[in-house]
C-alpha cells in the first residue's frame, strides 16, 4: 500500500461489494445492535405504534415517511436499507442488507418476504471460516437491490443480491428473484421471470364502482 493511503475498514468494503472480512469487530457490534433492536421491536404490543415508530428509527435511520412494519423483522444491519415514502412490510420479513437495499415509494411486501444482498465464495474451501496471520476470516461480498417506486412483493418471494425491480411491477408469491424485473410487468416462478404486462384491464375500481382518487 503507499504510504499516507489509509487501508478501507471493512465496513467500507463491505458496503462497496469488495471482499471483507464479516468477523470484523465493528461489523460484528453493528450486528449484534441491529439485532437487539429488532429483537425489541419483535417483542412490542400491537398498540404500542408510537414505540415500533421509535425502535423502527434506530434500526432503519434512512427510513421515509409513513413506513409501517409487521413482527417479526430480521435484519443484518438496518444502515443499508433506503426507504422511500409509504413502505409497508408484513409479516416475518428479513432484510440481509450486506450491501445496499434501496426502495422506492409506495412499496408493499407481503409476509415472508427475504431479500438477500449477501454472495460467498463458489469454492468451498474458501467459504470456511480460517485461521489467517492476522486472525480469523469468514469470507464475503455482497451484491446491492433496488426495487422502483409502487412495487408489490407478494408472500415468500425471495430477492437476491444484484437484482432491480422496475416501478409498478408485482412480483408473485414464491418467486425467486435472479435477474432483473423491468416495470410494470406481473413476474413470476423459480427463477422468477415476466409473465405479462399489467395493463388496463387489470383495473378493479370501476368493476367495483369506486371513484379513483383525488389527485
Amino acid at each position: 500500500m503507499k504510504p499516507g493511503v489509509q487501508q478501507s475498514s471493512q465496513k467500507q468494503k463491505m458496503i462497496l461489494g469488495e471482499f471483507y472480512n464479516p468477523t470484523d469487530k465493528e461489523l460484528t457490534a453493528a450486528r449484534v445492535r441491529a439485532r437487539w433492536l429488532a429483537d425489541r421491536f419483535n417483542r412490542t404490543r400491537a398498540w404500542n405504534i408510537p414505540f415500533r415508530s421509535f425502535l423502527i428509527k434506530k434500526i432503519f435511520p434512512n427510513g421515509a415517511d409513513g413506513a409501517f412494519f409487521e413482527p417479526n423483522i430480521r435484519v443484518e444491519y438496518g444502515f443499508n436499507e433506503k426507504f422511500g415514502k409509504n413502505f409497508y412490510m408484513n409479516f416475518d420479513c428479513q432484510l440481509l442488507d450486506v450491501a445496499p437495499i434501496e426502495i422506492g415509494d409506495n412499496v408493499m411486501f407481503g409476509p415472508r418476504v427475504t431479500v438477500a444482498t449477501p454472495m460467498h465464495p463458489f469454492v468451498a474451501d474458501e467459504r470456511i471460516i480460517s485461521e489467517y496471520e492476522d486472525g480469523v476470516h469468514d469470507w464475503e461480498y455482497s451484491r446491492p437491490v433496488k426495487i422502483g417506486d409502487n412495487v408489490w412483493i407478494a408472500a415468500s418471494a425471495t430477492v437476491c443480491g444484484g437484482v432491480s425491480i422496475g416501478s409498478d411491477s408485482i412480483i408473485a408469491a414464491g418467486s425467486v428473484v435472479t435477474r432483473d424485473i423491468p416495470s410494470g410487468v406481473l413476474a413470476g416462478g423459480v427463477p422468477c421471470k415476466v409473465i405479462r404486462p399489467i395493463t388496463d384491464e387489470d383495473r378493479l375500481f370501476a368493476k367495483h364502482g369506486i371513484k379513483p382518487p383525488v389527485k
